[in-house]
């Protein structure tokens, strides 16, 4: 079974910044739209950003607007999140997940990467 694989999660200060990685355990799976997840401890997990690869089209939630931006490379089928400005808010587990066609559900995740914020 194809899953998604996350790196570069960690500790960082408040205000600093981590870049995510996102790549299906396949190199060959194909995806149409990538995105991010997260879900911080007693929290519902939430919507961060997404990537759709035919489109173009990018979108964040307006929690992250403006401090984190989701990119890609389609040719490696790798999705990042570049994250600035962290605050204590933002520390949370953060999953990938891809989905294969506009309207399906996110049925391919990660595991989830640890994100921790100090102040």
């Amino acid at each position: 079974q194809v899953h998604m694989v996350e790196s570069g999660g960690g500790l960082v200060q408040a205000g600093g910044s981590l870049r995510l990685s996102c790549a299906p355990s396949e190199r060959t799976f194909s995806t149409y739209s990538m995105g991010w997840f997260r879900q911080a401890p007693g929290k519902e997990r939430e919507f961060v950003a997404r990537i759709s690869w035919s489109t173009g089209i990018i979108y964040h939630a307006d929690s992250v607007k403006g401090r984190f931006t989701i990119s890609g490379d389609s040719a490696k089928n790798t999705a990042y999140l570049q994250m600035n400005s962290l605050n204590a808010e933002d520390a949370a587990v953060y999953y990938c997940a891809a989905k294969k066609s506009r309207y399906a559900a996110w049925d391919y995740w990660g595991q989830g990467t640890q994100v921790t914020v100090s102040s």
